[in-house]
C-alpha cells in the first residue's frame, strides 16, 4: 500500500470558540491521499470547504486532529517547520491567479523557485518547460494583463508546480472562468498533476470536471465522505 502524501485524522474547527453562537464547521473530518491521486472535493456553500484546504495547507490550525504530510504530524512542529514544509511540499492554487503584475509569465514562475534557493538558470528553464507543457511557451514574455483569464490561470498552475511539491491543494481554481475555458484550463492541470504524480485535492463546484478525478469526496456536517453522486 502507498505511503499517504496527506493524512487528516479527527479535524475539528469552529469559530467563536466557546461562545453561545459558535460555528463548528468541521466535526472530525478525516481523509488520506496517496502519491499520484487526485481526490475531488465538493461541498455546499459555507460547509468549511476553504477551512480544511487551509488546514490541509497548514495555513490554519485545527482545534484538534491530526495532519500529517509524509507521515510526518505537523502539529508536533515549529512554526518555522511548517512554514519549511507549506514552502517544499505544498502547491497552492486559488479561484484567482494571484500573478505578479509586474512580472512576465515566465518571471512569475521563476521567482518563487528563487527564493526557495534555485539557480536563476535552472529556475528559468524548468519555467520554461512547465509554460510550455500548458501550451504557454509563445507567451512566456507577456505580463499577466496581456493574458487570457484562462492563460493567467494555466501560469498560476506553473507556478504553484515549480517547487515539486509533493501534494497539490486547489480551491475552485477554474471558477472565475467560462465552462469552455474551464474545461481546458482543468485538462491543462490535469496533465501537469498526472505527470508529476502528485497527490492533490482539487475543491470545485463543477460536477463535471469532480468526475475526471479518481475519486470525490463531500463535506457536509463536518466530515468527509465518499460522494455517492446524484
Amino acid at each position: 500500500m502507498s505511503k499517504a502524501v496527506l493524512r487528516l485524522t479527527g479535524l475539528e474547527k469552529g469559530y467563536n470558540h466557546g461562545k453561545p453562537n459558535e460555528i463548528r464547521v468541521l466535526r472530525g473530518a478525516a481523509l488520506s491521499i496517496t502519491a499520484g491521486e487526485i481526490v475531488g472535493l465538493i461541498a455546499p456553500s459555507g460547509a468549511g470547504k476553504s477551512t480544511l484546504l487551509h488546514i490541509a495547507g497548514l495555513l490554519d490550525q485545527a482545534d484538534a486532529g491530526l495532519v500529517e504530510i509524509g507521515g510526518v504530524d505537523q502539529g508536533q512542529l515549529s512554526d518555522r517547520a511548517r512554514t519549511t514544509t507549506r514552502r517544499g511540499q505544498i502547491g497552492f492554487i486559488y479561484q484567482f491567479h494571484h500573478l505578479l503584475p509586474e512580472f512576465s509569465a515566465l518571471e512569475n514562475v521563476v521567482l518563487p523557485q528563487l527564493a526557495h534557493g534555485t539557480p536563476r538558470a535552472q529556475a528559468r528553464t524548468l519555467a520554461q518547460t512547465l509554460l510550455a507543457r500548458v501550451g504557454l511557451a509563445e507567451r512566456a514574455s507577456h505580463r499577466p494583463a496581456d493574458l487570457s483569464g484562462g492563460e493567467q490561470q494555466r501560469v498560476a498552475f506553473c507556478r504553484a508546480l515549480a517547487n515539486h511539491p509533493a501534494l497539490l491543494l486547489a480551491d475552485e481554481p477554474t471558477g472565475n472562468l467560462d465552462p469552455a475555458t474551464s474545461d481546458r484550463v482543468f485538462n491543462a492541470l490535469m496533465d501537469l498533476v498526472r505527470g508529476r504524480g502528485l497527490a492533490a485535492l482539487i475543491a470545485t463546484h463543477n460536477l463535471e470536471l469532480a468526475g475526471k478525478m479518481d475519486r470525490v469526496v463531500r463535506l457536509t456536517g463536518g466530515r468527509l465522505w465518499p460522494d455517492q453522486g446524484g
